[in-house]
């Protein structure tokens, strides 16, 4: 999971480094049907045993399987191209720790469907919020064009967890997860046909970029997180997935020489510290209301 953490953080530079050469759109679509073309492969070589199991489902099952993978990769794809849109307007620390919040606005957006929220969530939550502002906001009180994408693409992306949450339960994660690429990577392809320009120069320039985004940032890493959690507690792994904006900072610092401010380093700390309160405490608070069920 920590490897995941690094290849997602240092996964930012590719995208920031990609604008250079090839409009948001056109390098998202590719971006995730390359991830998409990793996962089958990975299901045709370790798990093809799912597509035995698609073969075997009734008509029925097979249409709500490409109906949530659709579902989800329409969510999805707001989701990356706010955050691919809004990184010509930010840095990538900002960037990183702006997106990490969807470990906050899960947990959040569960009280709108009436789940249990504790203490701990509220306290991560308000800290995440501080140091938001000490990240984004400056002392003429006016917030970075940029965060604002990356602040829309944590809630959609957190929308979007909750759907897999929800779908996950009834169907093949990775066979999911192939539908949800395809149709995030087709969709954002022919918005980039048509409003972007596009060459075999271009293509040719992004390559390096769009190999390194979608190969491992979307095809091998989630392929790890798929593996990884069914190993891990939630809350271990939100804490250590939640890593990649600290890892998207460093990234931005060694490669581009990006530096941020006392204030914004300051903030970085109070969301990072928010985060990990969000996912522990809760966990804590379970385990400590098991152990004398336990004892007695």
């Amino acid at each position: 999971m920590l490897i995941a953490a690094i290849i997602w953080g240092s996964a930012f530079v590719a995208q920031r480094l990609s604008l250079d050469s090839i409009g948001p759109f056109l390098f998202t679509g590719l971006r995730f049907l390359l991830g998409a073309l990793v996962v089958l492969t990975m299901i045709v070589c370790v798990r093809r045993a799912a597509l035995g199991e698609l073969s075997n489902l009734e008509p029925g099952g097979v249409r709500e399987l490409v109906g949530a993978g659709v579902m989800l990769g329409l969510v999805l794809s707001v989701s990356i191209s706010l955050q691919q849109i809004g990184l010509q307007y930010t840095k990538i620390a900002n960037a990183g720790f702006i997106s990490s919040l969807y470990v906050v606005i899960v947990p959040l957006l569960g009280v709108l469907f009436r789940h249990r929220t504790g203490i701990g969530t509220w306290l991560g939550a308000t800290l995440a919020a501080i140091g938001m502002y000490f990240l984004s906001v400056n002392e003429h009180f006016s917030m970075l064009y940029g965060d604002w994408y990356q602040l829309a693409g944590a809630l959609a992306i957190s929308v979007q967890m909750m759907l897999v949450g929800r779908f996950a339960l009834r169907h093949d994660t990775l066979m999911l997860a192939l539908i949800q690429f395809v149709t995030c990577g087709m969709v954002c392809l022919l918005i980039g046909l048509v409003i972007e320009p596009v060459s075999l120069s271009v293509l040719k320039r992004a390559a390096p970029t769009i190999l390194y985004g979608g190969a491992l940032s979307v095809g091998v890493a989630y392929t790890i997180q798929v593996v990884a959690q069914k190993h891990a507690a939630p809350s271990h792994a939100a804490v250590i997935f939640s890593m990649e904006g600290v890892f998207a900072a460093l990234a931005g610092w060694l490669v581009l020489g990006e530096t941020l401010t006392a204030r914004a380093l300051c903030g970085c700390a109070l969301m990072l510290a928010g985060l990990i309160v969000c996912q522990v405490m809760p966990a804590w608070q379970r385990g400590r209301a098991r152990r004398p069920q336990a004892s007695s």
